[in-house]
């Protein structure tokens, strides 16, 4: 594991219109509305936090999200900052520490950051570094017939026995996925060996850019809803 870990999580203008489309193509990723990091040693012990709301001078957040975490232009306008200087802020932070990059359901953030990056013009750090996500992480804590993992709110409450309140906030989603960690660490559910293991399957990462044939429509439908469903609990 990392000398560094880095928590984060993002708030986003929308969903991504389609999962299997590269960052260039206009319209398809939305943008983070609020980007949020928290470093911490391998012991525990917090270095810093990060907590930006962008301008949106170029996306549209959908009523759906607004719905979902409560920012609106109005938010933006008055607290955001430019895009580009808030992802070169991250992007600083990630070369300089070397982190691994650990969140929630973080496929949604890794992409979100991609795309972003993209828009930025700033060279990708997330491309060199480890990634863990603590969602695929809890799949053997509870009892199902079949394989399920834990909501964010859900595994805080599974591990503190109390509510996790102001979700969907960032810097509280990230600053929960920390807490949850270390706890999971401490308990043993989280291991080198776990850790090593997720690090194997690329699909965090992966990014399909190749046309999509017509029978494989089929098979991604179901996880493209769970992908709905979870990108609006978390």
């Amino acid at each position: 594991m990392n000398d560094y870990l880095l928590f984060i999580d993002t708030e986003a203008s929308g969903l991504p219109v389609n999962w299997h489309q590269p960052y260039s193509v206009e319209g398809n990723w939305p943008s983070a509305v609020q980007v949020s990091w928290l470093i911490y040693t391998r012991d525990g012990r917090e270095v810093k936090r990060e907590d930006h709301f962008i301008l949106n001078t170029d996306f549209v957040i959908t009523p759906k999200a607004m719905e979902i975490h409560g920012i609106n232009p109005g938010i933006l306008a008055v607290n955001g900052k430019p895009r580009k200087q808030i992802m070169q802020l991250l992007a600083d932070d990630l070369n300089q520490y070397q982190p691994m990059v650990i969140g929630h359901f973080i496929q949604l953030d890794y992409h979100i950051l991609g795309a972003d990056f993209y828009r930025a013009s700033i060279d990708n750090p997330l491309l060199n570094l480890p990634v863990f996500c603590t969602m695929l992480a809890t799949t053997q804590l509870i009892w199902t017939p079949m394989p399920k993992s834990l909501l964010l709110g859900d595994l805080y409450a599974f591990l503190f026995y109390k509510p996790l309140l102001n979700q969907h906030n960032a810097l509280t989603d990230a600053e929960a996925a920390g807490q949850c960690f270390f706890e999971l660490m401490k308990r043993g559910e989280i291991s080198e060996k776990v850790i090593a293991k997720q690090q194997k399957n690329a699909g965090i990462k992966n990014l399909k850019t190749s046309p999509v044939k017509f029978f494989e429509l089929f098979v991604p439908l179901p996880i493209f809803i769970l992908l709905i469903f979870l990108t609006y609990h978390l």
